[in-house]
């Protein structure tokens, strides 16, 4: 890895740890907040992602979560430590990761780039692939039912909504003028 890509690498680590310091939303029927950090892992896979390749975006996911697990609070809230991998948000998680690779993964082999394509593209992985990996665990943690984990996961999804519009606009903007230049493949 080159030190150009380390280092944009560690900006999306820190962008993650800014949005850890804006407080969560917390509802009483549910022990996972609403945070602005899934703001951060769309823009790391439809930017960083998108310029370096999906696997960039994936690492930049995991050291941010290595750094949490080491105990800095940097989640939203404060949350740090390794019990919050054992907590009904250790699914949502470890779906960053995924997410992040999948909208870098999407994102790096668009050929047009489309406001449209890329608000699909945060939906697909930002949401979808966060979910997939978030409700079956949350339902476990709480011992309750995956169809009732999805039921109380309907309040996260206008919040999603409107970061998914924001990363989408954010991304199409910094994707004409973050000095990358896109790999090519061989």
């Amino acid at each position: 890895m080159k030190l150009k890509d380390l280092m944009y690498v560690s900006m999306f680590v820190a962008i993650m740890g800014v949005l850890g310091v804006l407080p969560p939303i917390l509802f009483a029927f549910t022990p996972v907040p609403i945070t602005l950090q899934t703001l951060g892992i769309m823009l790391s896979g439809s930017v960083l992602g998108a310029r370096l390749g999906p696997k960039y975006a994936a690492l930049s996911q995991i050291l941010f979560l290595l750094l949490v697990m080491t105990g800095l609070p940097l989640l939203s809230g404060g949350r740090g430590g390794i019990g919050v991998f054992f907590s009904p948000s250790g699914g949502y998680l470890i779906g960053w990761v995924a997410g992040a690779y999948v909208i870098g993964l999407l994102s790096y082999h668009m050929k047009n780039v489309s406001l449209v394509k890329i608000l699909l593209i945060n939906i697909i992985g930002g949401i979808g692939v966060v979910y997939l990996f978030g409700i079956p665990i949350q339902a476990l943690m709480m011992n309750i039912g995956i169809d009732k984990t999805m039921i109380l996961s309907l309040v996260y999804l206008p919040g999603d909504s409107i970061k998914v519009v924001v990363a989408s606009l954010i991304a199409i903007k910094l994707r004409n003028y973050i000095p990358l230049a896109k790999r090519v493949q061989v």
